[in-house]
């Protein structure tokens, strides 16, 4: 299958545009987290930095009383989804609604609901909750308003699994067109958890980062003195077909995904396999589902979150399943490199969020760089792209997201060649 569409709104774009060309100039979009809420409870903070969305608009997508009755994730959710379908050029007026669908991924949902009602269920009562707040904190709420707003009556559906929350979308949906139940799917991420909660609730676990005094610093994947994530928030959604109906329509075709794998660590609740077991496994299947040998892979975007037990897995994980193709000594090796460490870690978006990185690296032929790699980790023997984008022609590429629970996704894109 193909896609046709893309959208996004991040820490370091308003669109998908501006969230690419930020990524491919290492431009950082993490800062002091300023948030009311938060500066109102600001002691004692252990982080106090995030990638905030400063510019969400939904002007032309929904009304300000419909927006209103949305929590921030789906706003988010459906500002990205606007675009897409926009950027696709699809006609859903024109379409059969029942085989037109929609996944979307989430790890935590309308968590600013949820702490708004708890604050207002204490101070004022059970009578004065807002009438919306069951519909806004549903973890499915993005993918329900995305299909109500389009008249999408085909599959409908949220993963919520974490950080591989988006993976499993991208999963699912292309199960429902390879099975011919579907012509197109609607399918990414949404994530709003940049909340005082979320943010005290992964600081007490020590997973995010504390280099408050430097945030454009903070998000350091692979790099030895890297100490944490940095959360943020985000949304990134994409427009799939059959390669048959979108040529039907005479649709532009900007990338084929042509392999999914997901497994289970089966190993504990938050921290990942050591030596990258599940990791391993995932993107093994994926190779498999898209019929790949492992020197067919050109360019790896990594979950790569900065945490110190995570980076090390993942690399474990790659050199287990790719061996010499993935040692920088190689005459042709693969390139591999984090973009969180320019826009963060958006949960369960992320894996939405650095699809744009892979659609672009094999549309384009540029790789993003890991920006704040200064000392890798010791002995690594992959090429992360340090610092700076890199051009080289790539065929196809491969998307990581794992998540806490054991999770684990591996999708594959493959560069449209008419």
């Amino acid at each position: 299958m193909v896609i046709t569409g893309f959208g996004a709104t991040t820490c370091i774009g308003s669109n998908a545009k501006e969230t690419w060309e930020s990524m491919r100039e290492g431009r950082c979009g993490l800062s002091v987290y300023d948030n009311e809420p938060f500066i109102r409870y600001a002691d004692n903070w252990q982080t106090t930095i995030g990638g905030q969305v400063r510019d969400l608009s939904l002007e032309g997508v929904l009304e300000h009383r419909e927006a209103k009755r949305l929590d921030r994730v789906t706003q988010l959710g459906m500002a990205a989804a606007a675009e897409a379908i926009t950027h696709s050029g699809i006609d859903f007026a024109k379409e059969r609604s029942n085989r037109c669908g929609v996944v979307i991924g989430t790890g935590i949902g309308g968590i600013e609901t949820i702490e708004q009602a708890v604050n207002t269920l204490r101070d004022r009562g059970p009578t004065r909750l807002n009438v919306f707040t069951v519909p806004r904190l549903m973890a499915n709420a993005t993918t329900g308003a995305v299909s109500i707003h389009y008249g999408l009556e085909g599959p409908a559906s949220c993963h919520a699994t974490a950080c591989a929350s988006a993976g499993h979308a991208f999963g699912d949906a292309m199960a429902y067109i390879r099975s011919g139940m579907c012509d197109v799917m609607i399918t990414g991420g949404a994530e709003a958890a940049l909340t005082p909660l979320c943010l005290a609730a992964f600081g007490v676990m020590k997973a995010m980062s504390t280099r408050n005094d430097a945030p454009e610093k903070a998000s350091r994947p692979f790099d030895q003195n890297r100490d944490g994530f940095v959360l943020a928030e985000g949304a990134s959604v994409f427009v799939l077909e059959s390669l048959e109906h979108a040529q039907a329509r005479g649709a532009t075709i900007y990338a084929e995904l042509v392999g999914f794998g997901n497994s289970s660590d089966a190993h504990h609740i938050t921290a990942p396999h050591a030596e990258g077991a599940g990791a391993a496994r995932s993107m093994k299947w994926a190779l498999e589902d898209a019929g790949l040998e492992t020197t067919d892979i050109d360019y790896i975007n990594a979950h790569g979150t900065s945490t110190p037990l995570g980076d090390e897995a993942e690399l474990k994980g790659v050199m287990e399943v790719f061996g010499d193709h993935a040692k920088k000594t190689s005459e042709r090796h693969l390139l591999m490199s984090s973009t969180k460490s320019v826009h963060g870690h958006a949960l369960g978006a992320s894996g939405a969020v650095e699809m744009i990185a892979c659609l672009h690296a094999v549309r384009d032929g540029v790789v993003p760089p890991t920006i704040n790699l200064d000392n890798p980790i010791e002995g690594c023997e992959v090429d992360l792209v340090a610092h700076e984008s890199r051009e080289r022609p790539v065929k196809y590429a491969l998307n990581n997201t794992f998540g806490f629970g054991g999770h684990n996704t591996s999708l594959i894109l493959k560069r449209f060649e008419d």
